[in-house]
């Protein structure tokens, strides 16, 4: 297989050097959030490195691979993730009341990641083939049933964070497409609006019966009122908020967060990674690594526009969706106004699925960059 150094020169070095600030960022926050979790330190630092240098490696591959091709190929990713959902519900692991998880030898899979960029890959596919078919309710149909069956099992884990990036990443990569606006805005306000009424009748004296455990539930409500059971559901939400609010202008210092160190706040290597950055690098920490993502994103944007083709921007907007999707739930979560969903931060949160996953995104971000103009192999 043979390399078009000619390419290179389209590679976005911006980019390149955005993502590895946020990487060395992560492994930084990332010592100071387990330092007292095992009796190794640098346990959790040392596994994340192997899931960037895996993530790099994959993402480096995929250059070499004209993304045009993978139309060939989305039946079969498709297939698979099918599969390996399937698999989760038989043989799965559960952890955190939901199980997500396959065991790999010493490693731990999580299907449902991957299934994020597998989803984008072949809805992408399935959408350049009906251009211009997307513009009436009707039309809308086969996409949403496209998606229904790898969202219903994982909704069935149950893992809802995931299952709410699915539908972002289906209405974002519809509206790429091409699809109706207006009807576009009508189904989603439509879906949230009976989702809010669920959820009414649920907490009411009817009781609905819904398809998640109650703790969920009692999670996803806490953001509005965390006082009301600062012991339970609230917790995790009052333990961040006075983590960030403790940290002031320029933070307590790496390794000097009580909240983090003493082991107040939950999670705080993996879902509230960016309250580790809030207390310990404060103010000027937590607007230096928004001011990061900023670049990511629109670095992500420009490339979209300026892809050769309606599926490099298909699947670079389907990227640009999940991390958007991502990045806004987490510090959201973390700063008490979004519900909490165990979204991870991209790039930041430990989570080695979650890791290779964000950064094979990288590399079909750059496979696209690359090909803006049509070069031959």
């Amino acid at each position: 297989m043979q390399f078009n150094k000619r390419l290179l020169k389209n590679l976005d070095y911006i980019l390149i050097i955005d993502i590895i600030v946020i990487l060395a960022l992560s492994l930084l926050v990332l010592s100071s959030a387990t330092a007292n979790i095992t009796s190794d330190p640098l346990y959790f630092v040392k596994k994340q490195l192997i899931s960037i240098i895996l993530g790099i490696a994959c993402a480096v591959f995929l250059l070499f691979f004209d993304y045009g091709k993978v139309v060939r190929y989305n039946n079969y990713i498709y297939v698979l993730l099918i599969i390996l959902l399937i698999l989760v519900e038989i043989k799965g692991i559960s952890s955190h009341g939901a199980q997500q998880w396959i065991e790999i030898g010493p490693f731990n899979f999580q299907p449902s990641e991957f299934g994020k960029i597998m989803m984008i890959v072949c809805f992408a596919s399935y959408l350049v083939k009906r251009q211009g078919e997307l513009k009436t309710f009707k039309d809308l149909i086969p996409s949403f049933l496209y998606f229904s069956v790898p969202f219903l099992l994982i909704v069935a884990q149950p893992d809802l964070g995931t299952a709410l990036v699915f539908i972002v990443i289906l209405f974002g990569m519809l509206y790429l497409a091409g699809a109706n606006t207006k009807l576009l805005a009508g189904i989603f306000f439509t879906a949230s609006a009976v989702v809010a009424l669920a959820l009414v009748l649920h907490f009411s004296p009817l009781n609905l019966p819904l398809p998640l455990e109650e703790h969920q539930l009692n999670r996803l409500i806490a953001f509005v009122d965390p006082y009301k059971d600062p012991h339970g559901a609230g917790w995790n939400i009052i333990q961040s908020l006075v983590a960030i609010g403790s940290g002031g202008l320029l933070g307590k210092g790496l390794y000097h967060g009580t909240q983090v160190q003493l082991n107040f706040l939950p999670e705080h290597h993996t879902d509230f990674i960016f309250s580790v950055v809030g207390e310990e690098l404060g103010f000027v920490g937590a607007a230096s690594l928004l001011l990061l993502y900023y670049v990511l994103i629109a670095r992500t944007i420009r490339t979209a526009f300026r892809s050769r083709d309606l599926l490099g921007r298909l699947l670079v907007g389907g990227i640009l969706c999940m991390w958007l999707f991502h990045i806004f739930e987490n510090v959201g979560m973390a700063i008490g106004v979004m519900p909490i969903t165990g979204i991870p931060l991209p790039f930041m949160s430990y989570g080695g699925t979650a890791m290779v996953t964000n950064l094979i995104g990288v590399g079909i971000i750059l496979n696209v960059q690359l090909r803006r103009e049509k070069m031959l192999f």
